[in-house]
């Protein structure tokens, strides 16, 4: 993975903040899910983590931060938020709403803030990885740099096993 000079609206958002980060491009590799991304970054499943946006029962949306290994508890993940249930947004529809692609959704610079919950076990690691905002490339940076740019909170969302 070398490091690259591509400009999508969550690096623009964290150069213009001057926070610290990373940016992995395995754009050359057919890595889809979470997990082949994890494993053609060379990293710890449990340390890169995948974006959702769901819908709680209020029509609010809510973004949910879980590592590429675990599934989100959708109760757990209601709970969270203050809501009586929520369900995933459909693909078709989050271009529109974040600005963003499914594969390739940040919680970074999307078209407009939503209430953000990130999996507790990311205050397990120094720094995690989620996407960049493009299929193919993937930030690295802390808990606290991603706490100037958005506010979060961390929960205990994911199924257990």
């Amino acid at each position: 993975m070398k490091k690259i000079n591509i400009k999508t609206n969550a690096i623009r958002l964290l150069d213009s903040k001057r926070i610290d980060y990373k940016v992995y491009d395995y754009s050359d590799s057919s890595a889809l899910s979470g997990m082949e991304v994890a494993e053609v970054l060379g990293q710890d499943p449990n340390q890169v983590f995948k974006t959702l946006v769901t819908i709680g029962k209020s029509n609010n949306y809510y973004v949910f931060l879980v590592p590429v290994n675990k599934e989100l508890d959708l109760k757990k993940a209601a709970v969270s938020v203050g809501e009586k249930n929520i369900s995933m947004v459909k693909s078709r529809e989050l271009l529109e709403l974040t600005g963003y692609i499914h594969g390739g959704c940040s919680p970074i610079g999307m078209k407009k803030f939503f209430k953000t919950t990130i999996h507790e076990s990311a205050s397990n690691f120094a720094t995690i990885i989620f996407s960049a905002g493009k299929i193919g490339y993937q930030i690295e940076t802390s808990l606290e740099n991603l706490n100037k740019v958005i506010e979060f909170q961390l929960a205990d969302i994911i199924e257990d096993y």
